[in-house]
């Protein structure tokens, strides 16, 4: 069987390894000339990262990132509402990672290169145009060589979208969707060089929605104790509008959103310094699509961003990309008929992702800051005078059983 892939991001790269890992043929095709190491930080969860794990990457991504040991969240006054364990130290046997979103993508590039080949993956591939395929006849693309201008033909037994919010393969099947949803909500991303703080791997979100900062590091402690902490300010700025293409890679000056967290000095972390030392900034429009009653037309589907772009809430983008590359992999080496493969990959992730991107609007696991804001906006002397017995923990538990990476509930309020 020989499929293409279209998107060499990171849903495309481990979507062609769990491919080769069950003995499929893989093209994968990328608009962009050379990849580079774009972004900032990106959080795997335990799930994602055994899927990693099965494909044999583990032991070469840990070095890369920080093994993330707890997630906490505070008000914006720097209480702490909750926190509890994360990877290895909530008892997962793989850990969840914090790394550098480019760095990860082109060493998963790297493996799909030294795994599949060289002329597995070609760079400066736009595509053009598709055919879906049926029972009898295979879907083929047409693809734009942005280097030599020539138009390339492939045919394949299967095609899979990885090609992003803005997926053509997407819009053809869709076509009047219109825009992303915006929730009216921008944020601001970077990772600098800083001293670090709490346990140096703890993730923490403080404030509340529409008011919010998270960081985490996304490299281990140099020996003088600093560390790159990715960080993200969020803001509500509906009545500027929305302006521009959705993009990573937009890059602002920071004077635009530095002023609303002038006074969030921690007695464990001083946000406004974290700000003021950074030198690059990226502005994103948080943004997601409705999700889609189907995701495929004969033997073409999608994956990832293309299938369910999602608020980036719960760190959940990246992991649930790579949970459907496996999905996909496994169908397709369990059912002889591609048509079969599709239908019950789609039947397995469609509605998972959906559930996702619904609670994520909800603000997912990050509701403990907007009940804390609104229960006691001053801040609080007991977190248990805010909170109901076993309220943080349900809400905690909850979302992780909807993003499907349950354990036995752990955390510990203001402790």
């Amino acid at each position: 069987m020989h499929t293409i892939v279209i998107g060499a991001g990171i849903g495309g790269c481990v979507t062609a390894l769990a491919l080769h890992a069950q003995g499929i043929d893989v093209t994968l095709y990328e608009a962009v000339r050379e990849i580079a190491p774009l972004g900032v930080g990106i959080n795997l969860l335990p799930h994602a990262m055994g899927v990693l794990n099965q494909l044999g990457l583990l032991d070469a991504l840990r070095p890369m990132g920080v093994e993330t040991a707890e997630l906490a969240f505070f008000n914006r006054h720097g209480q702490l509402i909750w926190r509890e364990p994360r990877g290895l130290a909530a008892g997962y046997d793989v850990p969840q990672l914090s790394i550098h979103r480019g760095r990860f993508q082109l060493a998963l590039l790297g493996v799909v290169q030294e795994r599949l080949g060289a002329d597995s993956v070609r760079t400066g591939h736009s595509l053009r145009s598709f055919t879906v395929g049926d029972s009898t006849t295979r879907p083929t693309v047409e693809l734009e060589n942005r280097i030599s201008g020539e138009t390339v033909h492939d045919t394949a037994d299967v095609m899979i979208a990885c090609d992003g919010i803005h997926s053509l393969v997407r819009n053809t099947f869709e076509p009047d969707q219109g825009a992303p949803h915006w929730s009216g909500n921008v944020l601001w991303r970077a990772a600098t060089r800083h001293r670090g703080f709490l346990t140096k791997r703890s993730m923490f979100m403080a404030g509340y929605l529409p008011h919010k900062f998270v960081a985490y590091p996304i490299t281990d402690p140099e020996p003088d104790g600093f560390q790159i902490v990715n960080w993200i300010a969020e803001l509500n700025c509906r009545d500027r509008g929305l302006a521009g293409r959705e993009t990573w890679n937009k890059k602002v000056d920071k004077s635009v959103f530095a002023e609303r967290f002038a006074e969030w000095r921690f007695d464990w972390l001083d946000i406004p310094a974290l700000i003021e030392q950074t030198g690059e900034v990226f502005e994103f429009p948080m943004v997601d699509r409705d999700p889609l009653k189907q995701w495929t037309h004969g033997r073409v589907t999608l994956l990832g961003d293309a299938a369910h772009p999602m608020y980036p809430v719960g760190s959940n983008g990246a992991s649930q990309a790579i949970l459907d590359a496996a999905a996909i992999a496994s169908a397709l080496k369990e059912h002889s008929d591609p048509l079969d493969a599709l239908r019950a990959y789609e039947l397995e992730r469609l509605p998972a992702t959906a559930k996702i991107v619904l609670a994520n609007r909800q603000h997912g696991p990050e509701r403990v800051l907007d009940l804390a804001e609104e229960r006691v906006p001053d801040g609080f002397a007991n977190i248990s005078d805010v909170f109901a017995e076993g309220e943080l923990e349900g809400i905690s538990a909850q979302y992780k059983q909807i993003a499907g990476f349950s354990r036995p509930a752990q955390g510990t309020p203001n402790a």
